[in-house]
């Protein structure tokens, strides 16, 4: 089972940058998908359903902002749009769909970076989405979460992380919810399991040469309960083609939907 995440930055802006294909020609199972910045009528039939996947989305209610996604190989026993939380669900921000007893997330964390209001509202997601993580593995099911979590956990997960320990993204705060996550919560950062290496990111920031030098941060993730995450074996980010300002996470697990 080949799962892939990207923060696309704008669906219609990766399109004309080749994304859906490259998506084509990757053999994925699944395919999650976050900040789409668009609406159903903004949808085309190549947005919808490229390459014959089954496509389910969740869109803000404004207007090119946020959105996530989930192209489908086949079709889930069930999926859910939101995850029951008026003020998020509000934002597009939670596609789950369920293959038995495993659900697979596509799921776009509020960034805190543009404003104090905006940092307390992800803090109050935050605060709601911990507990419903824990519900569904409560539940006795197996969870890949997905997305641009917009939290890099450590300093190897950020390349300048001393200049930014008072900015959204590498607050305590944030970086203390993705370890009681994975210390208490039960759930596994899988990337991380197979790939030890310092310097792998996965978004950047348009300012300066930051691409290009490589000073990036470790935004995007595959979380999983202990079960599927064991099933990981291989990873990759791809990075020789810019469809966005985050680049394509994917993990192989001997898993099959």
């Amino acid at each position: 089972m080949r799962i892939i995440t990207a923060n696309l930055n704008g669906v219609r802006s990766a399109a004309k940058k080749g994304f859906f294909e490259w998506f084509g020609k990757q053999d994925a199972d699944i395919l999650c998908v976050q900040e789409l910045k668009a609406q159903l009528p903004d949808m085309t039939p190549e947005f919808l359903s490229p390459h014959d996947y089954l496509g389910y989305f969740h869109y803000a209610e404004k207007k090119g902002y946020s959105g996530a996604g989930i192209y489908a190989r086949r079709q889930p026993d069930d999926v859910h749009i939101g995850f029951g939380n008026a003020e998020f669900d509000a934002e597009g921000r939670y596609v789950e769909a369920r293959f038995g007893n495993l659900s697979i997330i596509s799921v776009y964390i509020p960034s805190g970076s543009s404003s104090e209001e905006r940092q307390l509202a992800k803090f109050r997601f935050m605060d709601v989405f911990m507990p419903h993580l824990a519900e569904l593995r409560a539940a006795g099911r197996e969870v890949i979460l997905c997305g641009d979590v917009n939290i890099a956990h450590k300093e190897i997960d950020i390349k300048n992380w001393k200049g930014n320990l008072k900015n959204s993204g590498f607050l305590p705060e944030e970086r203390a919810w993705l370890t009681q996550l994975f210390d208490e919560g039960g759930y596994v950062d899988v990337f991380r399991t197979l790939d030890p290496r310092p310097e792998q990111y996965t978004w950047w920031s348009n300012r300066g040469q930051a691409y290009a030098k490589n000073v990036g941060w470790r935004i995007d993730y595959q979380i999983a309960t202990a079960g599927i995450a064991e099933k990981a074996h291989t990873t990759s980010i791809f990075r020789d083609i810019k469809f966005s300002d985050h680049a394509p996470l994917t993990i192989d697990y001997t898993h099959t939907l």
